[in-house]
């Protein structure tokens, strides 16, 4: 049988960017070379991509968030599509409804070409954040996003969602639910495990032995910060003495580090470092509703950190309340501040949801997950062509 071939469009291929480029590569690094062939569009990374066929666009770099560049095809349209004729791919893979995704999307449907598309990131949830200054756009913002996703995703013909939570809130803006399939995300547990723990370490940075709550992401306003200042100054009002430590970096550092003087920043590490500080903290804490998945919720509960987290957004759905964790009005910083005291004054609670939140974490297979997907896309391949028309 002939190899599949899949034409791959992202805008970033930069190998642990982000959690959505870090799913990515999870595939990537899967990819059966005897039986796929793939061909890799994207705008930043590098040259040549892990020996695959490659064609790197132009692309400009956000003025909103000078970590992320987005591609631009209409400068590529002939090498682009010369490329993809040379190819003649079976499926097109979309990362993202970008520019450069919208372009993938009409080449496949002009060409009559199944699509798959991973929903990465949920960026009606960005809207507040960065227009917070500008209340009057929201809405239209809000409604025009909702439009272009109804448009982009309803011309694919699957595509996975890592939640309910989030399929739901898709089914309302008007996506075919039958387009969508739960598709979680994997973990690493050797990489991502208590037997990582070294309380030392942490001793070392905040030369005492007080609890440790940790926050890892990266430090954009999206996350939720004013949430995670105002728990950091309730924490400092409590009577057990805590260190709070911030794992990563971003285009908010500055102003995370004036606003939490006493909090430690790490800034970016690697994640064999980052497996250490889970494993060796007290209480993992996350706010940000803006999260489609929410990784490091995943990372913190395999390593044995019981997590308090906003009840919002994809990560809530890992949570049971009260049984592997805590889930809390996501800007209500007294309710979070509350359920931390909790878990740092109740041993046994601890004890329960790092357990509880273990075995959560066991069941999320990157194998089963990359096999599930290499099967869709050559299901797509070999489905009559009236069964890739939604009825």
């Amino acid at each position: 049988m002939r190899k599949v071939k899949v034409a791959f469009f992202a805008d970033i291929l930069v190998e642990d960017f982000d959690g959505a480029v870090r799913t990515m590569f999870q595939l990537i690094n899967r990819v059966d070379t005897a039986k796929f062939q793939y061909l890799f569009i994207y705008g930043a990374g590098p040259d040549k991509l892990l020996g695959f066929d490659s064609l790197k666009i132009p692309a400009i770099t956000l003025p909103i968030n000078t970590n992320y560049s987005i591609g631009l095809p209409f400068f590529a349209q002939t090498r682009l599509n010369n490329r993809l004729a040379e190819f003649g791919a079976d499926v097109i893979h979309i990362a993202t409804p970008s520019f450069l995704g919208n372009f993938g999307l009409d080449y496949a449907n002009r060409n009559g070409l199944p699509v798959i598309s991973i929903y990465h990131t949920h960026f009606i949830s960005y809207v507040d954040y960065y227009f917070k200054y500008a209340p009057v756009l929201i809405k239209a913002i809000k409604q025009r996003i909702t439009l272009e996703h109804k448009s982009f995703y309803n011309r694919c013909d699957k595509v996975y969602v890592p939640s309910e939570s989030i399929k739901i809130e898709l089914c309302e803006m008007g996506i075919y639910s039958a387009k969508m399939k739960i598709w979680k995300r994997g973990i690493d547990t050797r990489l991502f495990s208590p037997d990582k723990k070294d309380s030392s370490l942490i001793q070392r940075l905040t030369n005492n032995k007080n609890p440790t709550i940790i926050f890892a992401s990266r430090l954009v306003w999206e996350k939720n910060l004013e949430t995670l200042f105002a728990i950091y100054d309730q924490m400092q009002t409590r009577a057990t003495p805590i260190n709070f430590l911030v794992v990563g970096d971003g285009i908010a550092r500055q102003t995370c580090e004036t606003r939490m003087k006493k909090a430690i920043f790490t800034g970016k590490i690697d994640h064999q470092y980052l497996s250490v500080f889970y494993a060796s903290a007290d209480v993992f804490l996350f706010p940000s509703v803006s999260e489609t998945y929410g990784n490091v919720v995943v990372e913190a509960m395999a390593s044995g950190l019981p997590c308090v987290i906003a009840d919002g957004g994809g990560s809530k759905d890992f949570i049971e309340q009260g049984i592997n964790g805590f889930k809390c009005s996501p800007y209500n910083a007294a309710d979070y501040a509350e359920k931390i005291d909790l878990i740092l004054n109740n041993k046994l609670l601890s004890a329960q949801f790092s357990t509880e939140g273990l075995q959560c974490s066991k069941q999320l297979s990157w194998d089963q997950l990359a096999q599930t997907y290499f099967d869709d896309v050559k299901s797509l391949v070999f489905k009559r062509p009236e069964q890739l028309v939604l009825a």
